[in-house]
């Protein structure tokens, strides 16, 4: 099962995916569990051009499972202190928005398939944190 940023789902549509978005048409081909989270969706659709795009990404996105926190104070606790420890250890990820998808992933024990170089900063700093 698999929790698929946002940085992936961008490429997605693209005429010439990146090896990320190559693995997720395959996922969805074999109907492996994909999930987002509210944070995911919202990075993906704010980037509409148009309706239309807005309307197609939205189709991409709405047969999958969105996550919600098993307990939203300590998620978002969880996800500061991973962007502290972060900070402390010199790798400051770019975006805040990172450490809390990659507490969603941690916290549903879920692999994170990603195309952000953020992510591999984080995962030095908490190895249980699973990358595709």
């Amino acid at each position: 099962m698999y929790l698929v940023d946002s940085s992936v789902w961008i490429d997605f549509g693209r005429p010439h995916p990146r090896p990320p978005s190559q693995m997720l048409r395959r996922l969805i081909e074999r109907e492996v569990a994909v999930h987002l989270t509210g944070t995911i969706v919202q990075e993906i659709l704010q980037g509409a051009r148009d309706d239309v795009h807005l309307a197609r990404m939205t189709r991409w996105l709405a047969p999958h499972r969105l996550l919600v926190p098993k307990d939203a104070f300590r998620t978002a606790a969880a996800a500061a202190a991973l962007y502290a420890r972060c900070r402390w250890a010199g790798v400051t990820p770019r975006s805040a928005n990172d450490c809390l998808i990659a507490q969603f992933a941690l916290d549903y024990e879920l692999t994170l398939l990603h195309d952000d170089a953020d992510f591999e900063r984080i995962a030095i700093v908490e190895p249980r944190l699973k990358l595709a």
